[in-house]
């Protein structure tokens, strides 16, 4: 199994995320994204929940759940290539397993695969019973150094 290792801690992957994107929050208070850990191939994140992010019925919606699969797995690629802003989406497949409860939700994303041009990675998400309720498989293209 390949180890892959973190170029950038916690401190400095939140500090870049917020920089890039300060409309995504700070990560403190209602809707932000907070990065929780980054370990050796592994990232993982907490979207505060707020009312902001429900769908009729009472749960958090879709593309709540799609926004955080990205932001985490993005986090993911750059933890480990380090703060290379261009590196964007190439396709995104999720498979809603159940309706997560007004709470906030934990994501955790992991390499399948990180190359020189495409990161491939997985994501779980998890609602505040912490069952599983969603599955993401990501693709990210890596821009040439």
């Amino acid at each position: 199994m390949t180890s892959y290792q973190p170029v950038m801690d916690v401190a400095e992957l939140q500090a870049f995320l917020i920089a890039a994107f300060p409309e995504h929050g700070k990560g403190e208070g209602v809707g932000g994204t907070l990065i929780e850990d980054v370990s050796p191939g592994v990232v993982r994140a907490r979207l505060i929940y707020g009312d902001h992010h429900l769908r009729p019925g009472g749960t958090i919606s879709g593309p709540t759940m799609m926004g955080l699969a990205d932001h985490v797995m993005y986090a993911l690629v750059l933890a480990h290539i380090g703060p290379v802003a261009l590196a964007v989406t190439t396709n995104l497949n999720i498979n809603f397993l159940r309706k997560p409860a007004p709470a906030d939700l934990i994501a955790e994303a992991r390499f399948v695969k990180l190359g020189r041009r495409l990161a491939v990675g997985e994501v779980h998400i998890f609602g505040g019973d912490e069952k599983m309720v969603a599955q993401v498989s990501c693709t990210y293209s890596i821009p040439p150094k």
